[in-house]
């Protein structure tokens, strides 16, 4: 009853089964980081809330990372599990959790040692600077748990189930939003208390969602450390890791955005701040569709059934499409409402509406790529997909800092970044897919 069946029924209603949960998951996931700004903006200031916006490229390049490897999990247990091969299936499960939690480690410690160089290179405004590296650095107190929960989530992702990762994220953010209002409003900790809130949310997901990984193992009378497989690590990596650096370095090229954004006024940074949150809604809501993407089809090419692959594009590249249009068009319509749950400055929710308008029409176009590195991504294809991601969305936005905005210095010109380099990495990508789909 926990699981969906990826290699048999209705495709059109099992990745919409399986890519529900998902959404609701990914979409709490957003909604308690919401709750973090919306406390800071209305308790603690609008500075605060600009210290916050300042620190989430930088942020996002170190989560991108775990994100990637728990990518690798999710498409390597996903093939192993529609082949039927159990015990490579527990083998990978093991292995993973061994490499995800060493790469948690080892990123937690990188990040602290680097936050204040990397946010002063980024010309983080002078008066937001204190309070942006102190929030950094206690967010990243959380990573190893945040590459264990994205590890746990994996697996079970990789096996069916999206349910119980939701119902464990929940109570995460419960806690999460129960210490923003207490630290915030009780101990008056301010920045730091929303950090604090956040880390210990994650290690509560983590707590709860690696003993249902592991529920999986047929044989579990053998010592643990028996799984352990080198070969399985090497192909975790191989797999998660280009995945992982295409998030990273595209996280890097969206600091340059960052960067260009600093150019404006405090009030104008926070304002965009704000919008970005809902930019993250429907990237969310439309990676649903991504993750049930590549678990269907690692299965169902682990299982033989080729004619159910490009199906599955096809469906899950229609799903998140559909996604970014509606949801485009409800954010169009209420922009203005919907920023000022995070800040009444109208200067900042002037500057948080441009950056809205121009996503609004920009959304529905990001599944062409996404989706399609996906599907790459489930026949166990990541290397050129990466090369693609990193070429067209992150070099491209990078030249495109340093020419085109450079000279408007506007608004639009910064945000019209995305749409742009989408369509160029889109095509890409789809020409990669056919010929790699014409192979198998």
């Amino acid at each position: 009853m926990r699981t969906i069946e990826l290699c048999q029924g209705s495709l059109y209603k099992n990745i919409f089964l399986f890519s529900v949960p998902l959404i609701f998951t990914n979409l709490l996931q957003v909604f308690f980081n919401m709750t973090d700004i919306a406390v800071l903006g209305h308790f603690v200031g609008t500075g605060a809330l600009g210290a916050v916006g300042s620190t989430t490229m930088f942020l996002y390049f170190f989560t991108g990372l775990v994100m990637g490897l728990a990518s690798g999990v999710n498409v390597i247990v996903a093939y192993f599990a529609g082949a039927g091969r159990n015990k490579h299936r527990d083998s990978t499960i093991y292995t993973s959790f061994v490499v995800c939690l060493a790469a948690g480690l080892l990123l937690m410690i990188l990040g602290m040692t680097f936050t204040s160089r990397v946010l002063v290179l980024l010309d983080t405004k002078p008066e937001l600077l204190e309070d942006a590296v102190l929030y950094a650095r206690i967010y990243l107190l959380g990573l190893p748990a945040l590459a264990l929960y994205n590890f746990g989530n994996g697996v079970l992702n990789g096996c069916g189930d999206t349910r119980r990762p939701l119902i464990y994220l929940s109570a995460a953010g419960i806690v999460n939003v129960i210490l923003d209002l207490v630290l915030v409003l009780v101990f008056h900790m301010g920045i730091a208390g929303v950090a604090a809130a956040s880390a210990v949310s994650q290690y509560v997901s983590a707590v709860l969602i690696i003993p249902a990984a592991f529920g999986y193992f047929e044989d579990r009378s053998a010592p643990l450390r028996s799984y352990f497989d080198v070969r399985k690590m090497v192909r975790i990596l191989q797999v998660g890791v280009p995945a992982g650096i295409q998030w990273s370095i595209f996280a890097s090229a969206n600091m340059f955005i960052q960067y260009g954004l600093n150019s404006f006024d405090a009030v104008t940074v926070a304002g965009c701040s704000a919008a970005d949150k809902y930019d993250g809604l429907v990237y969310q809501v439309m990676g649903a569709f991504y993750v049930a993407c590549a678990s269907f089809i690692g299965q169902n090419y682990g299982a033989g059934n080729k004619s159910r692959v490009l199906k599955t594009y096809y469906i899950s590249l229609g799903y998140s499409v559909a996604a970014g249009l509606v949801l485009g068009i409800i954010i169009y319509l209420n922009g203005a409402s919907m920023l000022s749950v995070f800040t009444s400055d109208r200067n900042a929710v002037s500057a948080g509406l441009v950056r809205l308008q121009i996503m609004s029409f920009s959304f529905w176009v990001a599944p062409f790529m996404d989706c399609t590195v996906a599907a790459a991504r489930g026949l166990g294809k990541t290397l050129v997909p990466s090369f693609i991601i990193i070429m067209g969305s992150c070099v491209y936005r990078i030249i495109w800092i340093f020419t085109v905005f450079a000279y408007f210095r506007t608004l639009e010109s910064l945000f019209l970044i995305f749409i742009t380099s989408w369509i160029i990495t889109a095509a890409a990508s789809i020409c990669y897919f056919v010929r790699i789909y014409r192979k198998i």
